[in-house]
C-alpha cells in the first residue's frame, strides 16, 4: 500500500472535480492505496474558504469532502524533520513556503508517502516523492 498526501491545490481540485485529480484519487483508492491530506494543507484550504466571498456555501462542501480523506497531523517527529529540511534548504540558498515544508515533513515521516501537487516548490526537497495528478 502506498500513501498519497494531497497538497492544498490538489485537494481543492479533487473536491471540485477539476483537472482529473478526483479520478486519480478514485484510481489510487481502488488500487488499495491510502489518500489523505496533511493537516497544514487542510488549514490552508479552510483558510481560503473562510477568506472567500462564498464561504457559507463552500464551507459545508469542504467539510463533507474532507471526511473522506485520511488526515495526517504535524507531530513532533514532523517538526524535527521540518527543522532539518529548513536548515538544509536555507544553507543551500533555497526557501520553501512554511506550509509546503510542513506538508513535506509530514510526508517524509510517514515513510512511503508521495505528495500530490502542481507546486514546483516541493521539487527542492531532497528525497521527497512528488507527483502531479492534474491533466
Amino acid at each position: 500500500m502506498r500513501r498519497y498526501s494531497l497538497d492544498t491545490n490538489a485537494m481543492s481540485d479533487a473536491i471540485n472535480g477539476r483537472r482529473g485529480v478526483d479520478r486519480r484519487v478514485r484510481q489510487a483508492r481502488l488500487a488499495g492505496h491510502q489518500v489523505g491530506v496533511a493537516v497544514p494543507a487542510l488549514a490552508e484550504l479552510l483558510g481560503g474558504v473562510e477568506a472567500s466571498d462564498t464561504r457559507d456555501r463552500n464551507r459545508p462542501v469542504v467539510e463533507r469532502a474532507v471526511r473522506l480523506y485520511k488526515r495526517w497531523p504535524f507531530f513532533e517527529d514532523a517538526a524535527r524533520e521540518y527543522a532539518r529540511l529548513y536548515g538544509l534548504l536555507r544553507r543551500g540558498g533555497r526557501t520553501v513556503p512554511p506550509i509546503d515544508l510542513q506538508i513535506a515533513a509530514i510526508a517524509r515521516t510517514l515513510g512511503d508517502c508521495t505528495v500530490v501537487t502542481v507546486d514546483g516548490d516541493f521539487s527542492a526537497i531532497p528525497g521527497l516523492k512528488v507527483e502531479n495528478w492534474a491533466t
